[in-house]
């Protein structure tokens, strides 16, 4: 229904924009569309604005925890330790009353991936 009324076209890339959570056990979701990955072309500020602006409406919505997906490393190719660093590093430096930040990772390696990026140390 969000695509046939507001976003006819889709969501761009580094957006995001909130539904109802439906059936799920949360009050919302927040939809966002990473990058697809080049090798010609730094898309590292796309990537991150998909966490800020995510924030940015959970901020606007009142939430207090926000979880995320390995955003762009499966179909769009993003390498999951390029991906992990940008996200990281994007929640880090975001301005948000959100609470809690949680990383959902599917596998190992996107977990150690996250794990090397959270362990390395923030600007100082």
């Amino acid at each position: 229904r969000l695509r046939a009324t507001t976003l006819p076209r889709g969501l761009p890339p580094g957006r995001a924009v909130a539904t109802t959570a439906g059936k799920l056990d949360a009050r919302w979701v927040i939809h966002t569309v990473g990058p697809v990955y080049s090798k010609n072309e730094d898309r590292s500020h796309v990537l991150a604005s998909c966490h800020t602006e995510s924030l940015r409406v959970a901020d606007e919505l009142g939430a207090r925890t926000v979880a995320f997906p390995a955003i762009s490393t499966g179909v769009y190719g993003y390498p999951i330790d390029a991906a992990a660093a940008v996200a990281v590093r994007a929640v880090r430096d975001a301005t948000s009353n959100v609470d809690e930040v949680r990383f959902v990772l599917f596998d190992a390696p996107a977990y150690e991936a996250f794990a090397r990026a959270l362990a390395a140390p923030g600007p100082g």
